[in-house]
């Protein structure tokens, strides 16, 4: 396996700059792809309306499941483009891709005026997100890493981390706005759009911010040292790179199904299963994103000193053990109170997951192929574990009777997470003490 060459020295300016491009744009990103899972009630009303609630709200959430379906190809063809052309490139492209889907998703009209046609371009447009997501994990992780110095890969990946609590706080936060700021009918009818015209001044400003950077100095180094470099095809990857491909999707079950049970399903769970107002865990989302913004750097920066795994496996088996009893906690006294607090509990755990997942990530992969080998790995991990659990979650829920599926669901991800990593824990000595 060829070496990874040594890094180029560059400023301490451009280092900073690519930094906060990397850290805006993806957070401006994942607000774009997070904010119509937590609008997805008043979705499910304007673009799938039918006489029975659970089957609008299953519609809504397949639909949300097609950015998730896409993700992987989106991941490996813009992954594979981020590995020959750079990550500067890559990057730049992405930010457009998913200021389309969302303006687009923000312009049409409702079932109502349009008929079918109105669902079919939402398809479009998540189709077009879940391309442009699907390679910015990727992209973005290794512009971090590959312009981190030695021994701190782990605090400058978990800027990734920072930059999804962000949007996190963002999304959450606008989407409280709205669900208070109007009646019903008015955020049916156009209040729910907000969130998404502003999300879609992320092409302008994410590009102008990207186009700025210069290329990695790992990359840099890579292209000095092969200029001529052949493509690397994606069975080769799938073949010479299996166990750390495996051992990364594992990584990331936890973390993934996590976010979206805790987060962007919650409020249906809260409205459908608890009786409380479903913009309330909004509000507790918004927060928990803000706390994990700064939480998750002074994290990475422990991986820096302890090692990553230390910090990592312990929490996701604490995920694990805690998902049932902070579930059960709060069906047996529902209140704004109590929901806030297991909130915070699992958001808090949760940073501790996600803060070392870039740079263990990283780490698996060599420079000619990281990009792509996260991608794949990333993506059909979260579109399997992440995008799909509030789907699944909501079928067992009304095929079991169960109030308590989201729990069973967490702790068998955390089971999943750990299995996977040590099962597969032989990787590439060439590149093992990146994530050490």
């Amino acid at each position: 396996m060829p070496q990874d060459a040594p890094p180029i020295t560059i400023s301490p300016a451009m280092v900073r700059r690519a930094v906060v491009a990397s850290t805006i744009g993806n957070g401006l990103e994942w607000f774009d792809f997070l904010i119509y899972g937590f609008l997805a009630g008043v979705i499910s009303q304007v673009f799938f309306p039918t006489a029975n609630h659970l089957v609008s709200l299953l519609l809504t959430w397949t639909t949300f499941g097609v950015g998730f379906v896409v993700r992987p190809f989106g991941g490996i063809l813009l992954g594979m483009y981020a590995d020959r052309a750079g990550r500067q490139k890559a990057l730049s492209l992405l930010i457009l891709l998913m200021a389309a889907g969302t303006i687009l998703l923000g312009i049409t009209p409702g079932y109502a005026t349009i008929g079918i046609a109105a669902p079919l371009i939402v398809v479009a447009s998540r189709i077009l997100q879940g391309l442009s997501v699907g390679g910015e994990f990727a992209s973005a992780t290794a512009m971090l890493v590959e312009y981190a110095p030695p021994g701190r890969k782990m605090f400058y990946g978990s800027f990734q981390m920072c930059s999804q609590a962000l949007s996190l706080a963002l999304a959450a936060g606008f989407a409280y706005a709205v669900s208070t700021a109007f009646a019903p009918a008015g955020l049916a009818a156009w209040g729910w759009r907000i969130p998404f015209l502003v999300g879609g001044l992320v092409g302008p400003i994410g590009f102008y911010i990207r186009r700025r950077v210069a290329e990695s100095p790992e990359f840099a180094a890579l292209v000095e040292r092969m200029p001529r470099r052949t493509r690397i095809p994606l069975g080769t990857l799938l073949t010479e790179h299996a166990r750390p491909l495996l051992r990364a999707v594992g990584v990331i079950v936890c973390g993934t199904a996590s976010v979206y049970l805790w987060n962007i399903y919650l409020p249906v769970y809260v409205a459908r299963t608890l009786h409380l107002p479903s913009a309330a865990p909004l509000l507790g989302a918004a927060v928990c994103g803000a706390i994990n913004m700064p939480l998750t750097l002074g994290i990475g920066a422990l991986a820096d000193r302890v090692g990553a795994w230390r910090v990592f496996l312990p929490a996701v088996a604490l995920a694990g053990i805690t998902a049932i009893p902070l579930f059960a906690f709060v069906l047996a006294a529902p209140s704004l109170v109590h929901l806030f607090e297991i909130q915070l509990v699992a958001n808090l755990v949760f940073a501790f997951i996600a803060a070392p997942i870039p740079g263990l990530l990283a780490g698996m992969f060599p420079t000619e192929v990281r990009s792509t080998g996260m991608a794949v790995s990333y993506n059909v991990s979260v579109a399997l574990f992440g995008g799909m659990a509030p789907l699944t979650v909501t079928w067992l829920s009304g095929l079991t009777q169960s109030r308590l599926v989201p729990a069973y669901y967490l702790t068998a991800a955390a089971g999943l997470t750990i299995a996977l990593v040590f099962a597969f824990r032989e990787r590439p000595r060439a590149v093992a003490a990146v994530a050490e």
